[in-house]
């Protein structure tokens, strides 16, 4: 029998490295409440037919992943609801818009704006902090307002952007850890739907779109399933880790 091509054990394993990583963006993701689109978008692009192809399966993914996660957060009642009717829509209409206007927006400007909130976010989370303002207390002027301007930048650079949405609804909405996971991902859900609708016809690489998603599902699932085993502390020491590496690799990216 003729051995195999080398190219064509080099793709496989190209495509076996892609979907491991999907797997543990999406475990990581699930359980502190974010897509980390930003983070699986650069091996995406590795074995994407384009950039602007690749950008787009990134973004159903991360919708896929978000909704997954989502689901097992919505059964625990992680979900608070006023919250979500409040921020959701504006983020939708944010991200159709940044969608809009991204060509004649600098992203790689955007992106370094991005990384540095990313980063400042996540080292304010692992330090030292007062207790966190409980649900009575919480601001949805400012779900609306930061819902619209995350879902504009998103929108613009082609990414969900649940990590700028996570530190918003703890640091100025005021929600609880542990609500502002399973809110956040409920949020990635309708924002990807309206970022995959906005990459429809510059095209979607469905092949890679499929890979994404079939090894995200069960890293969410997971990852989701081991939110509640997390006191509120680890919790946020968790989420500041990977705001921290998220931050890194967004100015990576804008560098390169």
């Amino acid at each position: 029998m003729p051995g195999i091509q080398p190219g064509v054990a080099l793709h496989a394993l190209a495509l076996a490295a892609v979907a491991a990583w999907c797997f543990l963006t999406a475990l990581a993701g699930g359980l502190v409440g974010l897509v980390l689109g930003n983070i699986r978008l650069p091996a995406l692009l590795l074995i994407s037919s384009s950039p602007a192809a690749g950008a787009g399966a990134n973004i159903g993914v991360s919708g896929i992943a978000a909704a997954t996660a989502a689901v097992t957060q919505v059964r625990a009642r992680r979900i608070h609801w006023r919250v979500f009717w409040w921020m959701a829509p504006p983020s939708v209409v944010g991200a159709i818009l940044g969608g809009l206007v991204s060509g004649a927006l600098p992203a790689t400007a955007l992106l370094v704006v991005i990384g540095i909130l990313l980063l400042a976010f996540g080292i304010d989370l692992l330090r030292p902090r007062r207790q966190t303002r409980r649900r009575e207390e919480l601001d949805i002027p400012a779900a609306v307002v930061s819902g619209a301007v995350i879902g504009f930048l998103g929108g613009v650079v082609g990414l969900i952007l649940g990590s700028l949405r996570m530190p918003a609804l703890l640091r100025f909405v005021g929600e609880e850890p542990v609500r502002a996971v399973g809110t956040n991902l409920l949020v990635g859900v309708f924002v990807g739907a309206a970022g995959v609708v906005g990459h429809v016809p510059g095209g979607i690489d469905w092949t890679v779109f499929a890979i994404g998603a079939a090894a995200s599902v069960p890293g969410a699932l997971l990852g989701a399933r081991l939110t509640g085993r997390l006191d509120e502390r680890q919790l946020l020491r968790a989420v500041g880790l990977v705001l921290v590496l998220a931050g890194t690799i967004t100015l990576v990216q804008a560098a390169v």
